[in-house]
């Protein structure tokens, strides 16, 4: 089993695909980088040797924003939009959309589960 960037691998799938679960690496990006170490990407995680994982791993320490770093930063962009007041900071405060979404139906994910008439007692059974 590779375990690149703190991230185990599924050592069954193909290594373009594997690359995928590392957060911040796309499709797009895993076969930009077996690409810059001229690797094929239909080669089986667990068929790589240890020089293909090391070469991995240099291109990801060297050029990309992954896993931590990345989550970080993010946090980060979002804490400043929240402190400066924007739009889209005071959405996130209120667990809102924030891309233009409706949200008189729709926005389930973001405002959560409907709670109808909280606090209600039953009638009595007679």
């Amino acid at each position: 089993m590779a375990r690149i960037a703190g991230v185990d691998l599924p050592k069954n799938k193909r290594i373009e695909i594997g690359l995928t679960y590392i957060y911040g690496i796309g499709l797009s990006r895993s076969q930009e980088i077996l690409e810059k170490i001229h690797l094929d990407g239909n080669i089986l995680v667990h068929n790589l040797n240890d020089t293909q994982i090391v070469a991995i791993r240099d291109i990801l320490n060297n050029e990309y924003q992954i896993e931590g770093d990345l989550r970080r930063v993010e946090s980060i962009n979002i804490k400043r939009l929240m402190e400066i007041n924007s739009y889209r900071g005071k959405r996130h405060r209120t667990g809102l959309p924030l891309r233009g979404q409706r949200t008189r139906t729709n926005a389930r994910t973001r405002r959560g589960t409907k709670k109808t008439m909280t606090g209600k007692k039953k009638a009595p059974r007679k």
